[in-house]
């Protein structure tokens, strides 16, 4: 039987950053195993927006972290080839007067006790940053300067790059069948090729990790959902200067950034449409949603009012009760650890995520506290949910 010190089980950029990271700890041998292609799963359909803005400390903190890391990412990897693609353009949030917009404060009051420089603006400034919107309707607006997006292929080829010269190995096309036992500890996994031993094992395997439940007998609590992505194209370039934006005026909400030259990407902040298993397969993106998107947009972007379609696609979320991810281990099980339920939050967060999983696996202390994400806090009712509840900004 093959024999690694620590495996990796899903190779999207949660589990590639987890793979980097054991490596530059020195975990010895390290295996990541992936299913299909690297990325291929909700990487590769994320909208890679990078921000802060949490109602919940703890995250704020992590979020913090990750944007850290962006912003220094050669450093980090030590590779002066790497490259995340990192736009720093902003973020402006638009609350309608009212409850929103107590929770839209709140959440900027907890920014700002982290260190993060997030402010309330008025209307001129917000034109002033962003001359296309129409602020009209009297909204509050929140403004987190150092925010932006980033680019997921980059973001992950680094990942990669950084865990292969440190001596991982990275294997495609392997699907994980289950894991080896002796009694209460993890030593390795099962695969569709055969068994390989393992001193650790790591789960990132997002959408798929309520096989965690059949391979463990610990309930996982996770909900699948289908979110759609639309780019638009109008005569008036959407220039990447321009901040993303999240507009909480219409109802659902939407969120959009600078996509290619004339486009902008946009989709809503709202539930999706439930999935009862894992699909990585393109779902439909109605015209009459796009439509809808547009209209929203056009309110609030007149010179997008006739924007045309440009492209569409779907992305699934791995959904936890308080939209919040587990890292860690689970409870009565030994050499085993996790990192799911992102909900929508996996990218931004890949690169401080991957070095506590990693600490934690190895057994070291870790740069922040990991138990306010252990799986236990929702047996025990301590639920990460703040102002705004439990939501893709909880």
């Amino acid at each position: 039987m093959e024999r690694f010190d620590a495996i990796v089980i899903g190779g999207g950029v949660v589990g590639t950053s987890i793979a980097c990271q054991l490596a530059r700890l020195d975990a010895g041998r390290v295996l990541l195993l992936e299913r299909g292609e690297l990325g291929g799963g909700t990487t590769a359909q994320s909208s890679c927006i990078v921000r802060t803005h949490y109602s919940v400390p703890e995250n704020v903190a992590l979020a913090q972290a990750a944007l850290d890391v962006f912003a220094d990412f050669q450093r980090y990897l030590d590779d002066q080839d790497a490259d995340c693609g990192l736009n720093r353009c902003g973020l402006m949030l638009i609350a309608p007067q009212g409850a929103r917009a107590a929770a839209l404060r709140a959440t900027l009051a907890v920014q700002r006790a982290a260190g993060v420089e997030a402010e309330e603006i008025g209307v001129d400034d917000a034109q002033r940053i962003h001359p296309l919107l129409d602020l009209g309707d009297d909204p509050v607006i929140g403004w987190e300067r150092g925010a932006g997006y980033a680019d997921a292929y980059m973001t992950l080829s680094a990942y990669v790059r950084a865990a292969r010269r440190r001596g991982a190995i990275v294997r495609e096309g392997v699907t994980v069948t289950g894991l080896l036992r002796d009694g209460a500890r993890i030593v390795g996994v099962e695969t569709a090729q055969g068994a390989i031993a393992a001193g650790v094992v790591v789960s990132a395997q997002n959408m798929w990790s309520r096989e965690i439940a059949q391979w463990t007998g610990i309930d996982v609590p996770l909900a699948l959902s289908r979110h759609a992505v639309v780019s638009l194209e109008s005569r008036t370039a959407y220039t990447p200067n321009m901040p993303v934006v999240m507009d909480w005026v219409p109802p659902g909400g939407i969120y959009f950034r600078s996509y290619a030259g004339r486009q902008l990407m946009i989709g809503d902040t709202g539930d999706g449409t439930p999935l009862t298993s894992p699909d990585t397969r393109q779902g439909d993106v109605p015209l009459d949603h796009v439509a809808h998107l547009g209209e929203m947009l056009g309110r609030r972007v007149p010179a997008f009012a006739d924007a045309g379609l440009a492209h569409s696609w779907t992305g699934v979320y791995d959904v936890t009760p308080d939209w919040n991810p587990v890292l860690g281990p689970l409870p009565g099980i030994e050499g085993l650890h996790v990192a799911f339920g992102f909900s929508g939050h996996g990218f931004k967060l890949s690169p401080i995520v991957g070095r506590l999983v990693a600490q934690s696996a190895l057994g070291l202390p870790t740069d922040l506290p990991l138990e306010p994400y252990s799986i236990e806090r929702f047996a025990k009712g301590r639920l990460l949910v703040g102002g705004y509840g439990a939501s893709v900004v909880s």
